[in-house]
């Protein structure tokens, strides 16, 4: 058995600021992911629309509305589900989905994925950048691969470099 307290778990950063702290990997959990996140107001728990294509994710919200976007294949059109304090929202494996704080309250939720080690990851949307296609064949979402290039169409291996702004 393992046990720990959640205050005592390090703060890892997300690319977006957002407070996650990582519990599986304190509890050295193997068989599913289990992260904590606290949103401050306009805060999103991921910079992109994405998908697990082997993963199914359940977020429970502790405190505050979280909104999640959510569309099953990257060209679809997209719905927001808005989830309380005390409701739980699950995505399937490859069902594309980011979530954020539109509130004027602070979001508390936990993050659950299984099984825990995932590599087919795919982005649909990053926020500051728009939709993604393959620059090649159009695919409307790229695969992040293990080393290498920023994203790789899984149809026809074409890359797509996202370049940050400075």
């Amino acid at each position: 058995m393992e046990r720990t307290s959640i205050r005592d778990v390090e703060a890892s950063r997300t690319e977006t600021g957002v407070d996650r702290r990582r519990i599986g990997d304190v509890l050295e959990t193997t068989d599913v992911a289990v992260n904590r996140y606290v949103l401050e107001p306009g805060e999103r728990f991921a910079e992109s629309l994405h998908a697990h294509m082997d993963q199914e994710e359940v977020f429970v919200v502790l405190d505050g509305t979280a909104t999640f976007e959510t569309r099953r294949s990257g060209a679809g059109t997209s719905r927001a589900v808005t989830v309380s304090a005390g409701e739980a929202v699950r995505f399937e494996p490859g069902e594309f989905q980011s979530g954020r704080n539109d509130s004027r309250d602070r979001v508390t939720a936990l993050a659950l994925g299984a099984p825990r080690e995932t590599d087919d990851i795919r982005i649909a949307r990053i926020s500051d950048l728009g939709e993604i296609a393959c620059p090649d064949c159009g695919r409307g979402d790229m695969r992040i691969p293990d080393t290498g290039t920023d994203l790789v169409c899984p149809d026809c291996g074409g890359e797509l470099v996202v370049e940050e702004e400075t």
